[in-house]
């Protein structure tokens, strides 16, 4: 091995795949093995025959479903009203001069406590979920696109200029796709964030979700459980990064880094 040097894909896969082989088999010397209690950590054998009856006859792909639907509700929200401030904070130094200050503050503040409040606000409906998610996701977005489209190079903006471009044209056709491979590696990283947003509210006043139900395990000390919803997640944000790095390739072929 050599800093920087890139390894091809298969040898990719194959390390990536190593790590988990590894990890189950200690997992499973260990409570196999009777080190650990099975009231603490079940054993992989004994989790995934929950998980199955979970599926099987606990509905529990409908909690998956809910989860995965709160998750991109509250996170498109927040995209959707983050990109578009985000770039004029980037490109617009009086917007970012009144807009930053509060920005930073704000997401400093963890999501989670502002469940009791949006409890009351908005009950332990749908609304209050997706707003926890928002506000777990927005102030970041916003903060970290208009970095991004700031940071754009100004010998791209001085050419630009020289062309006859127009301040909108800058925008429009400089500022933004510069930075739109920056931009899309903030919302897959973004996204992530968001999984752990919906898991907060789902174990506060929910009837449904995979938060729900690591909670219900939780009381009845189902340890086989809780892991199962846990690894569920992984596996969903696993394959949602997989696509948005994918999506990425596809987008931006040349800002890809060599591998």
């Amino acid at each position: 091995m050599k800093p920087l040097q890139p390894v091809s894909p298969r040898a990719r896969v194959a390390l990536g795949v190593s790590f988990f082989v590894a990890f189950v088999a200690v997992w499973a010397a260990a409570t196999l093995g009777g080190f650990v209690s099975a009231t603490f950590l079940a054993d992989p054998l004994t989790m995934l025959r929950s998980g199955w009856t979970l599926l099987a006859e606990m509905g529990f792909s409908k909690d998956v479903g809910m989860t995965v639907w709160r998750v991109l509700g509250g996170f498109l929200i927040a995209a959707a009203l983050a990109l578009p401030l985000g770039v004029a904070m980037g490109a617009y130094k009086p917007v970012e001069a009144f807009f930053e200050p509060f920005v930073s503050f704000a997401r400093y503040l963890p999501a989670s406590a502002f469940i009791p409040l949006l409890i009351l606000w908005a009950g332990i409906g749908e609304a209050q979920k997706l707003a926890v998610i928002f506000i777990g996701s927005f102030f970041q977005l916003v903060l970290m696109v208009a970095v991004a489209v700031g940071n754009t190079r100004r010998d791209l903006v001085e050419a630009a200029y020289t062309l006859g471009s127009s301040d909108a044209g800058i925008v429009r056709r400089v500022l933004i796709p510069g930075a739109a491979p920056e931009i899309a590696e903030i919302l897959r990283m973004v996204l992530g964030w968001a999984w752990t947003y919906v898991i907060v509210a789902e174990l506060i006043g929910a009837s449904s979700g995979i938060g729900h139900m690591i909670t219900d395990s939780q009381s009845l000390l189902a340890t086989d459980q809780i892991i199962f919803g846990i690894i569920v997640i992984g596996l969903i944000g696993l394959a949602s990064d997989l696509a948005f790095k994918a999506a990425n390739r596809r987008l931006f072929p040349w800002a890809q880094p060599g591998r």
